[in-house]
C-alpha cells in the first residue's frame, strides 16, 4: 500500500510540475500578445491621424486651386469634355495616386523610358523551315541538378500506408483528409479622398497624355510585341520594368485605349504568368525556409504547417488545372510555359512540403516525448495523417522523412 502510494504522489507531482510549465510558459506568450496589441494601437491610432492631416491638406489644395484653375480649363475643355468627365466618374473608381496626380501632369514633358531588362538567356533564331520541313521545337529546360536529386532520393514507403489505415481504422473513421483551414479572403478596401470637385481637370490630363506621350507609348508597344524570352524569370523583370514605365501615365487604362496598336491582350497575359510563377515561387521559397519555433506551442505550430500545405497544394491544383489552356495562349504569344509541368515550379513544391512533413513530424514526436498531458492517440493520428497527406504529394519520402516517420512509428507500436 505504501508503495502504491508513493507511486501516486509522485504521479500527482508530475502532473503538478507539468502544469505548472504549461502556465507559466502561457503566461509568457499572454504578456508577449499584449506587447503586440498596445504596439499596434499606436501604430494604428498614427496611421488615423496622418490620414486626417492628409485629408485635411488636400481639401485647402483643392479649395485654393479651383478658382485659379476655372477660367483656363473653361478655355480649353469643350462640353463634351465635361459629359466624358461625368461618365468617367460614374462608371469608374480609381486610386488616390491617380486623382492626386491629375491638376499636375497638364504639361509634362514627354517620357524618356528606361531600356529594358536583358535576358538571362538568349533564345537563338532559327529557320522556320529547314529543306521543305518544319524545325522541331526545342526540347524543354533540364532541371537543376539540386532538384534532380532530390527527386531521386524521393522513394515510397509503404508503412505510411499500412500505420496510416491502422491508426485511422482505430478511430472508426473513413476520412483520411485533413480538414482544409478557411483563410479568410483579404477585404481590400481602398479609400477615396471624395468626390472630384472639378471633373474636367483630369479628362485635361489624360488628354496631354495621349498628346505628349505618344512616342514613348509607341515604344513600349513594339517592346511588349517583340518580346520573346526562354525563361519564365526574364518575363518577371520584364513586367516589373514595364509596370514602372507604364506607371509614369495618369492612368494606364484611359490613356492607352487611345493606343489601337497597344498589345493588350499579350501585355495582360504577360502580367499573368509573372504573377502567377512569382506567387508560386514565394510559396516554395516559404516552405522551403520553414522553420519550427519551439516556442509556439505544438497546437499552434501544427496550424501553421498545416496551413502552409493547404496553401501548397491548392496552388498546385491551380497550375494543373490552367495548364492546358494557359499553355496554348503562353505559346502564342512566345511567353514561356514549360514552368507548369510537373517538372518545373510543381515539383519544387513539392519537394518543399517534404520538408514541412519532417518538420511536422518531428514536433509530434518531441511532443509525445516531452509532455506527459498530451493526448497520445490524438497527437499521433494527427501526425501520421499529416505524413500520408504528403506521402502521397509527393510520391515517397527522402532520407530526412523517412528518419521522422521511423520514429514516428516506434510511438505507434507502443501504443498498441
Amino acid at each position: 500500500m505504501m508503495r502504491e502510494g508513493d507511486a501516486c504522489v509522485a504521479l500527482l507531482r508530475s502532473k503538478l510540475h507539468g502544469l505548472v510549465e504549461r502556465n507559466r510558459s502561457l503566461e509568457e506568450e499572454n504578456k508577449q500578445l499584449r506587447h503586440q496589441v498596445s504596439r499596434l494601437k499606436g501604430q494604428v491610432s498614427s496611421l488615423e491621424g496622418q490620414d486626417t492631416d492628409r485629408k485635411m491638406l488636400w481639401k485647402k489644395l483643392d479649395n485654393s486651386s479651383t478658382g485659379n484653375s476655372y477660367l483656363k480649363e473653361k478655355q480649353f475643355v469643350p462640353n463634351n469634355d465635361a459629359k466624358e468627365a461625368m461618365d468617367l466618374n460614374s462608371t469608374s473608381c480609381y486610386s488616390r495616386q491617380q486623382f492626386s496626380r491629375a491638376p499636375l501632369v497638364r504639361s509634362r514633358a514627354p517620357r524618356v523610358p528606361n531600356p529594358p531588362p536583358s535576358p538571362t538567356y538568349t533564345q537563338p533564331i532559327v529557320n522556320a523551315r529547314k529543306e521543305g520541313g518544319m524545325a522541331p521545337p526545342p526540347p524543354p529546360p533540364p532541371l537543376p541538378s539540386r532538384l534532380l536529386k532530390s527527386t531521386k532520393a524521393v522513394q515510397r514507403v509503404p508503412d505510411v500506408v499500412e500505420l496510416y489505415r491502422l491508426l485511422v481504422r482505430r478511430e472508426g473513421k473513413n476520412d483520411a483528409k485533413s480538414g482544409s483551414m478557411g483563410i479568410p479572403a483579404a477585404t481590400n478596401s481602398r479609400e477615396m479622398i471624395g468626390e472630384i470637385e472639378n471633373k474636367s481637370a483630369y479628362v485635361l490630363a489624360i488628354k496631354s497624355d495621349v498628346e505628349n506621350q505618344s512616342e514613348f507609348i509607341n515604344f513600349l508597344a513594339v517592346e511588349v510585341k517583340n518580346a520573346a524570352y526562354k525563361e519564365i524569370a526574364d518575363v518577371e523583370e520584364f513586367v516589373k520594368w514595364l509596370d514602372g514605365e507604364l506607371s509614369y501615365l495618369v492612368d494606364e487604362r484611359a490613356v492607352l485605349k487611345h493606343f489601337p496598336n497597344w498589345p493588350e491582350k499579350k501585355a495582360d497575359t504577360m502580367r499573368e504568368a509573372a504573377f502567377t510563377y512569382r506567387d508560386l515561387k514565394n510559396l516554395e521559397s516559404e516552405a522551403s525556409s520553414f522553420h519550427d519555433d519551439k516556442r509556439v506551442a505544438t497546437p499552434m505550430a501544427l496550424k501553421r504547417m498545416q496551413a502552409l500545405q493547404d496553401k501548397i497544394e491548392q496552388g498546385i491544383h491551380n497550375t494543373e488545372r490552367a495548364r492546358d489552356s494557359a499553355s496554348g495562349r503562353y505559346k502564342d504569344l512566345k511567353i514561356p510555359w514549360e514552368w507548369m509541368l510537373d517538372s518545373g515550379i510543381i515539383s519544387q513544391l513539392k519537394m518543399a512540403s517534404l520538408k514541412l512533413a519532417r518538420e511536422f513530424m518531428n514536433r509530434v514526436v518531441n511532443a509525445l516525448k516531452s509532455d506527459p498531458f498530451t493526448n497520445d492517440e490524438e497527437l499521433l493520428l494527427q501526425g501520421v495523417r499529416f505524413a500520408f497527406r504528403i506521402h502521397q504529394l509527393a510520391g515517397g519520402f527522402d532520407e530526412g522523412c523517412r528518419k521522422a516517420f521511423q520514429e514516428l512509428k516506434m510511438y505507434a507500436s507502443k501504443s498498441d
